[in-house]
């Protein structure tokens, strides 16, 4: 229950005091005349005299939460200018003035109508007077005076979160820094122990700990491990009062979690897997998975793992799963179950993040041992050699054998194997295999110069199993054979000055060979036998695969003999020696003193194959005469008129043309228009004949409209007449029908086809007229009128 202690203050009224200041009241002197008090009250400068104290205001003090059911009384002001007769009036003014605080205007008692809170405001400023009733002039100038609420303990301490959270790392020591709480209580600290919050643990112990002064969580209990318990809630109390007994006060929650440290090594959970692999596994295929647990989270809980020892070093490796923290154990090189079928492995798991000071629990690391078995599979299979070069000469006779290939089943059960050639690889079919052994033989002949290299390829089969199966490449080269004669290296056609000296060079002759010996090519040139005799010309051998013509005698006559024809003998020094004889053709020309050519034989120089200028002649006048030929046959073409469409004169027939189109109704106004032959009245469109072009454009002649009583016999003498002269007719007979049903009716057309080109309702009333027979067709037709109208 809450105590409450009450002040009176005694206001009083005393004799004159010398005047000074004080922070806690103020003293005012009584007015000295009417006139002076109305010109102090003007605020006058000039006049500023005080005489005797008449009143003097102390402090007020109040207590808080007053409590009692009458008005709480605050103090008394009284003047000595007061005689007790009613002459005076008290007036008070400022802070809650006649709301929270009311003054008895004949006494000057001062109470409080409300229960105050310090809390809300602390202090009030009121300024009293005193006034005559009579005159309404103050006898009493304006004075403050405060009244300060007193503190009593009516506020508990409050934190400044509802809910605290905190974190810790595990296995701290103890006093370890968690959190500081903080409370406030809004009682005045400056008076009494309202507001001294002093702090205590309700729950948390003993784990935790707080500080009664600071608010300061800490770690009261050594090792806590996360892997036991992560979550921890504290409750803190804070006590005003200094925590004495009636002291107010309050709780908050702190929410304490223990954050991971590496403190726990990774664990196999098993000491043996085994995996199984087939042989034909690639290089980096994942055979299997295996984890080892690790009670830390985080990056406490990173494993690496590793390959340490065992007889798959080189043949397996493995890799960490970065999101499950799983090794993967994988094939590192090809397989092969026939060497070996068992592999063993000692895998090690560690931690890449260890903290020293838990070194002491042991090495933060472990190890497990992978069995791999290799299954068999049946595999293609696998030739001796990657890739095979073989040899031939070029002048082997078919079915000469060049060499083999062998290959066998890699699997345990040994199949059979055949062999073929991939013909895509062969597609002239020059080689053949024998499918059981494997020897390579020729089919075909070769010839080195056409084609030097045979790349083909060779493909293995298992018997039992067609499936299985694997190629390898076989390059054969065709050796050479000297079954070529060499020849000129070009056409030499060589001149020889009439003044040549002899002994003289005139020519140089090289010669080329298809070819290619080891030693490389050795030609000897020399004349042929026949013309060895009488020669005008020698050949010099100059031992270098080249050789020389030369002159054998003094001066030629161009006139005598224009042209030698020199033949000459080449041949090769391999085996067997093959020769060829070339000729060339050497030409006696008049030359200038240094020895160059100035003139041969004109014909032969200058048109050896031209043509004489007579027959340039006729060719360009027959291409003249080609010309004019087709320039009149286009003029012909284009005077000529367009054949008719009968063209051979045995196909005399009559043509008919059919007007029979039905139309699509009334909506279809594409089709042929049959109301211009029943109405005369209609407008003629202008459309030209559609069934054949007409060479020139003619406009259709406009007819004059058919009277209305003209008959069917005018009608299609008239349509006859326009057809005659019409210049857009086919030149051949043809077949007009007119429909026209002629315009000697009085009921006019009853079919609905010229409903579109009628201009109003009929008035069928003459039907009547008629008798009674179209006395009901009369009724019908004016019964829709009736109808229309009603």
């Amino acid at each position: 229950m809450r105590t409450y202690r009450y002040f009176l203050l005694l206001f009083w009224v005393g004799q004159p005091y010398p005047t000074f200041s004080t922070p806690l009241s103020k003293r005012t002197s009584g007015f000295p005349a009417k006139k002076r008090a109305l010109e102090l009250s003007g605020n006058s400068k000039n006049e500023l005299n005080r005489s005797k104290r008449s009143w003097m205001w102390n402090q007020f003090f109040l207590l808080e939460e007053y409590t009692g059911s009458d008005y709480q009384y605050v103090g008394k002001l009284h003047s000595d200018q007061d005689r007790g007769d009613g002459s005076l009036k008290y007036i008070l003014s400022g802070d809650g003035a006649g709301d929270l605080f009311i003054i008895n205007e004949n006494t000057g008692d001062i109470q409080a109508t409300k229960r105050l809170d310090r809390e809300e405001k602390p202090v009030y400023i009121l300024r009293a007077q005193a006034i005559n009733r009579r005159t309404g002039r103050p006898v009493e100038p304006e004075s403050e005076f405060i009244i300060k609420i007193h503190d009593i303990n009516d506020n508990e301490p409050i934190f400044t979160k509802d809910i605290y959270t905190a974190t810790v790392p595990e296995m701290s020591d103890v006093g370890t820094f968690v959190v500081q709480v903080t409370a406030t209580d809004a009682d005045d600290p400056t008076y009494g122990n309202s507001a001294k919050v002093v702090y205590s643990i309700l729950q948390g112990q003993p784990y935790f700990s707080v500080e009664s002064e600071t608010g300061i969580i800490k770690t009261a209990l050594l090792n806590m491990d996360r892997e036991n318990r992560e979550q921890y809630q504290v409750v803190i109390q804070a006590k005003d009062m200094g925590g004495q007994m009636g002291g107010l006060s309050g709780t908050t929650t702190v929410n304490i979690t223990l954050t991971d440290v590496n403190d726990n090594p990774p664990r196999f959970p098993q000491s043996t897997y085994q995996f199984k692999t087939p042989e034909s596994s690639p290089p980096g295929t994942p055979i299997g998975r295996i984890k080892a647990s690790d009670a830390d989270v985080g990056e406490n809980a990173a494993i690496e793992y590793s390959i340490t020892d065992g007889e798959g070093l080189d043949m397996f490796d493995v890799i960490t799963d970065q999101e499950t923290q799983e090794g993967i154990i994988t094939v590192k090189k090809f397989l092969d179950f026939e060497k070996k079928k068992v592999y063993t492995l000692k895998v090690e798991a560690s931690n890449p993040h260890v903290e020293p000071r838990f070194l002491y629990l042991g090495p933060f690391k472990d190890s497990a041992t992978v069995r791999i078995v290799v299954e068999d599979v049946d595999e293609p299979p696998v030739f001796s050699k990657l890739a095979y070069v073989l040899q031939i000469r070029e002048d082997a006779q078919i079915n000469t054998t060049i060499g083999s290939v062998t290959a066998q089943d890699p699997d345990a059960a040994r199949n059979p194997v055949k062999y073929s050639v991939d013909r895509h690889t062969d597609m002239d079919r020059i080689f053949n295999i024998d499918s059981g052994n494997g020897s390579i033989f020729t089919s075909k002949l070769l010839d080195r110069e056409t084609l030097l290299w045979h790349n083909i390829t060779v493909i293995a089969t298992e018997i039992n199993n067609p499936k299985q199966s694997s190629r390898v490449p076989l390059y054969i080269k065709v050796l050479d054979v000297n079954d070529n004669a060499p020849e000129f290296a070009e056409f030499y056609e060589t001149f020889v000055c009439e003044k040549a000296k002899a002994d003289q060079l005139i020519q140089t002759l090289r010669a080329v060979d298809k070819d290619d010996p080891y030693s490389g090519h050795q030609f000897s040139f020399s004349l042929a036998p026949e013309a060895v005799s009488g020669s005008n010309f020698t050949i010099r051998d100059n031992k270098d695969n080249t050789a020389g013509i030369l002159t054998r005698k003094n001066g030629y006559n161009r006139h005598e003999m224009s042209t030698y024809l020199l033949p000459v003998v080449i041949s090769d020094n391999d085996y067997p020696v093959q020769s060829s004889t070339g000729t060339v053709t050497v030409r006696v020309c008049a030359c200038d003193h240094h020895g160059n050519m100035q003139s041969c034989h004109a014909e032969a120089l200058i048109h050896p194959t031209g043509l004489s200028t007579g027959a340039l002649v006729a060719i360009l006048l027959c291409i003249v005469i080609l010309l004019v030929t087709v320039v009149l046959f286009a003029a012909l073409r284009r005077q000529r008129k367009k054949e008719p469409l009968i063209i051979s004169k045995e196909d005399i027939r009559d043509n008919i043309v059919s007007y029979n189109d039905e139309g699509g109704g009334e909506e279809d106004t594409q089709a042929f228009d049959i109301g211009t032959l029943r109405n005369p009245e209609a407008i003629e469109d202008n459309k030209l004949r559609r069934d054949i072009v007409p060479e020139a454009l003619f406009l259709p002649r406009r007819t004059p409209t058919a009277r209305d009583n003209t008959d069917v016999r005018d009608f299609i003498n008239q349509r006859l007449k326009e057809n005659d002269t019409d210049p857009t007719a086919p030149p051949y007979d043809s077949l007009a029908t007119y429909a026209y049903e002629g315009t000697g009716s009085v009921a006019d057309s009853l079919s609905s086809l010229e409903s579109v080109t009628t201009d109003g309702d009929q008035d069928y009333d003459y039907l009547s007229d008629w008798g009674p027979r179209f006395k009901k067709l009369a009724d019908m037709y004016g019964g829709v009128d009736s109808d229309k109208d009603s």
